[in-house]
């Protein structure tokens, strides 16, 4: 962490999420659970979504309703929930999830003017007016108003959940014309084939067509605009912690739900993918940790036992005081998505027919049902390593050495020796299956893990272990 003059504490982490999607992702940080076991798969009702089911299963589960219920904190919430919050076969905006004494919840996805907030269950509709309207202004002022009106006799949490940098993208007038020469990055993996990739990768064309190009960096500019009204916010937060007196006292978080690809390996803009660009959180380096780690660490800052819970994920909190090495940190985990595609055919894309979605109008298209995978990721110092098979025809494998390769360039499958193969695939197989303190055991490239060659299955042949599903 940095410590600052004032005795406020940031916390910089190198952070992964459980799945690269928004819903699942914000289910795992709300749950601390994989989407395994919170069952939140896409952003759709039917994928539970803010669901009822979610509603009574999960809801009252939340790291924020422990910290309500029996931590005393007063609890406030304002912007993007999941995506189908409001939705009226859901409760719609009358329902406020349980955990909350303040709720500000944006009606549906991410917006920037023409919405609908659940203040407390109550809808309140907003225009196009920037003065009074403008999502991350209005977010702002009610996170000031609940600091300055929140009782003195009791701690607090507040969750202020923008929604920039989301499409579609729209900056404050102040600052629509800043960045005028900002491109999205050109790493090594910008604009190239794919080639020894998954097909949903494999099929992006190389290279791009220049349309595409002026897209993304068009895109990327705008989500830069977006967030400097979120740099506006975060100022006056911290500003009026300082003038109450509060700042000292107060652990401030800043993290997202998922990365961003803006070019890589063809693909023009999304999330989705397994690739360090859509499975990573832009933090500085230092503790590998993952989002499903937030809800125990903010329950253990609050002095609240995370062994009560059934949560998968790890309190980093005695690794951040120095109390813990963090060497004994857990040096694996889970990456899981479940592909999302169309039934009939694209207009965009009618040659690849029915079953992919999110398609560009030059046919490269961002998902599909059979993109759907797992993946254990290896963080410790003798390995960094990313391990992925996908639930399709081929059971189709992806191996990653992150240190000699970062920017995933070359798939290390089929030529990577067969024990390290086993050893992850073994080691994903109990990830899948997981729940609760087993999410947490030792992993591949721990000196207390053994690895028993009996355990694994009879076939040597890593490609024949089917992809456990949920």
């Amino acid at each position: 962490p940095t410590r600052h003059a004032d005795g406020s504490m940031l916390l910089c982490l190198s952070q992964f999420v459980a799945s690269p999607l928004c819903c699942p992702s914000r289910a795992s940080i709300l749950t601390g659970k994989y989407p395994h076991n919170h069952h939140v798969i896409n952003n759709t009702l039917e994928g539970n979504c803010s669901s009822t089911a979610w509603q009574k299963t999960q809801e009252p589960k939340t790291f924020p309703a422990l910290l309500q219920a029996y931590a005393g904190y007063q609890t406030f919430f304002a912007g993007k929930y999941l995506n189908q919050y409001g939705n009226p076969d859901a409760g719609g905006v009358e329902h406020v999830p349980l955990g909350w004494d303040y709720w500000v919840g944006l009606e549906r996805n991410s917006r920037y003017y023409n919405y609908t907030l659940s203040v407390n269950g109550k809808p309140k509709k907003h225009g196009g007016n920037y003065s009074e309207d403008y999502l991350t202004d209005v977010l702002t002022n009610m996170s000031l108003d609940f600091l300055q009106y929140k009782s003195n006799y009791r701690p607090f949490f507040m969750m202020v959940s923008t929604p920039a940098p989301h499409a579609p993208w729209t900056p404050a007038p102040q600052y629509q014309d800043r960045f005028k020469d900002l491109k999205a990055p050109r790493d090594p993996n910008f604009n190239v084939h794919g080639k020894d990739k998954h097909w949903l990768i494999r099929q992006a064309k190389t290279p791009m067509t220049n349309s595409s190009i002026e897209l993304l960096d068009e895109a990327y500019r705008k989500r830069w605009r977006t967030l400097l009204s979120v740099d506006d916010l975060v100022e006056k937060v911290v500003k009026r912690l300082e003038v109450r007196g509060e700042l000292d006292n107060t652990y401030i978080i800043f993290t997202s739900d998922n990365g961003y690809h803006t070019g890589q390996f063809s693909l023009p803009l999304d999330k989705r993918q397994l690739y360090e660009s859509d499975i990573r959180v832009p933090l500085p380096p230092g503790l590998a940790v993952q989002n499903v780690d937030l809800g125990p660490t903010i329950l253990d800052m609050a002095g609240y036992n995370v062994s009560k819970t059934a949560m998968d994920g790890m309190s980093f909190l005695s690794v951040l005081e120095g109390s813990v090495n963090s060497t004994t940190w857990r040096t694996d985990f889970l990456v899981e998505y479940e592909g999302e595609g169309s039934n009939v055919s694209d207009p965009a894309c009618p040659l690849l027919g029915p079953g992919v979605s999110v398609c560009f109008p030059d046919c490269v298209c961002e998902d599909s049902f059979n993109n759907t995978y797992a993946c254990v990721r290896t963080v410790a110092p003798s390995a960094n390593l990313q391990y992925c098979e996908f639930d399709d025809n081929e059971v189709f494998v992806e191996v990653y050495n992150i240190t000699v390769d970062p920017y995933q360039l070359i798939n290390l499958a089929k030529t990577i020796d067969q024990e390290v193969l086993e050893k992850m695939n073994h080691r994903l197989m109990m990830l899948q299956s997981c729940s609760g303190q087993s999410c947490r055991t030792p992993g591949v490239y721990d000196t207390r893990y053994t690895f028993d060659p009996h355990l694994m299955f009879s076939n040597r042949s890593h490609r024949r272990n089917r992809l456990r599903r949920a």
